[in-house]
């Protein structure tokens, strides 16, 4: 199998120190095992991308030393992909429209007897809206999203739910390694599409993980979790299951991991200060 990696940044803000430590972790792989390193730009969310972030990006990623095969995909060129896969998994009957709101549904959780924060987790209806309900809040102008259904996949998948599985080449965030048994239902119904958007990001990153030949997942511990239901999306869309290797973050003295919103921390105001990318390279690990 030949060795296929990406670094897939969202273009919503300038690269920091933790988006280096990922982007030179999956470089480093690729030349090791004398595979394939691909940039991949996820700028779906069309409200907070911006074109400044991702020509940053580039800048900075060839500042760093890196160096990736073309073309870059870009996730906004690609919606009309994105929305024949969505169709694809209402036609299999395992996504219905849901038009409760985030903070809806965490009121109703937090109103359930014995419940707490650690339960706003969407479970699904208890009975799906009939067709003439959603037509007319449609019609109204409602905004919905698209969920997977669980239940759904679970008796389409049959004994092959409880045969979900995937590979772990590093350590998760509770010591698990190893081959790992997907547990999808621990996420409830997913958001994978919204009305003015036919993707999210779980969508998204496996469709194109599986388009792009991606052999070998490797992204912060963070997204982890996210594995659990990236494998059964893999399985109803007849996609390959990659190698998955989940970093560590990268943080800060306070042990606070970086984020974008730390604008001083950013790859671009670290070179303006006269930090050069051996220095960088080096304090993450990468000589």
């Amino acid at each position: 199998m030949s060795f296929v990696t990406r670094f897939a940044p969202s273009p919503t803000g300038l690269l920091h120190l933790g988006h280096a430590f990922s982007a030179l972790t999956a470089h480093a792989a690729a030349v090791r095992e004398g595979g394939r390193f691909l940039l991949r730009i996820e700028d779906i969310d069309q409200t907070r991308c911006r074109p400044e972030y991702e020509a940053a990006i580039y800048k900075d990623l060839a500042w760093l030393g890196l160096e990736w095969e073309p073309p870059v995909r870009r996730q906004s060129d690609h919606f009309g992909d994105f929305a024949r896969t969505l169709d694809a998994l209402r036609d299999k009957g395992v996504v219905y429209r849901c038009f409760l709101t985030r903070r809806e549904i965490a009121e109703a959780a937090m109103s359930a007897p014995h419940k707490d924060d650690s339960s706003v987790i969407y479970r699904g209806p208890a009975q799906h809206m009939s067709t003439d309900e959603q037509e007319a809040r449609i019609a109204r102008g409602e905004s919905y999203a698209w969920r997977l259904s669980m239940s759904c996949s679970q008796d389409l998948l049959g004994e092959e739910f409880a045969r979900l599985v995937f590979e772990e080449r590093n350590i998760g965030p509770n010591g698990e390694h190893g081959v790992i048994r997907a547990c999808p239902e621990t996420l409830g119904d997913a958001v994978i599409a919204r009305k003015d958007t036919p993707t999210s990001y779980h969508l998204s990153v496996t469709h194109d993980d599986a388009h792009q030949f991606v052999s070998h997942v490797i992204r912060g511990v963070d997204l982890f979790e996210s594995t659990h239901l990236h494998v059964m999306l893999q399985r109803l869309m007849g996609w390959p299951t990659p190698v998955y290797y989940h970093h560590a973050l990268v943080t800060g003295p306070d042990g606070k991991r970086y984020a974008k919103r730390e604008k001083s921390l950013t790859l671009a105001a670290l070179r303006a200060e006269g930090v050069t990318a051996t220095d960088i390279r080096t304090r993450l690990g990468f000589p």
